[in-house]
């Protein structure tokens, strides 16, 4: 299987803050681009999303490469498509696949996530 945008539209890079307007110039501040984003900026998501950041540093990762080190590690997907706008940005989500997500991280992943994606086994 073929992941399209495993960065949730750039939500999962950590650059919308909760309580936050969306800078100028991103897709999320462009009234005629965001309405797919709606449900993506809400306050619980960015705070969620917050958490997760946190976790990544801890592990010494960037957000972008635990959410594509996530989604990676199942053996049925084959690829991810992702929308990178700089060089830089391509050489740091492909790190993402030198990551291996121990046990703990995962579980801690869920318990940030609560209720929501659960992608195990």
């Amino acid at each position: 299987q073929v992941v399209f945008s495993p960065l949730s539209q750039g939500i999962l890079t950590g650059k919308y803050k909760p309580g936050q307007q969306p800078e100028q110039g991103t897709r999320a501040a462009d009234p005629q681009s965001n309405t797919f984003m709606h449900n993506l900026m809400q306050e619980k998501t960015l705070t969620t999303v917050q958490h997760l950041q946190t976790l990544a540093q801890q592990g010494g990762y960037s957000l972008a490469q635990l959410a594509l080190a996530w989604v990676l590690r199942k053996p049925i997907i084959s690829a991810a498509i992702i929308g990178a706008t700089r060089p830089q940005q391509v050489e740091e989500n492909a790190k993402a696949s030198e990551i291996t997500l121990t046990d703990d991280v995962l579980e801690r992943i869920d318990k940030i996530l609560g209720d929501g994606v659960k992608y195990h086994q």
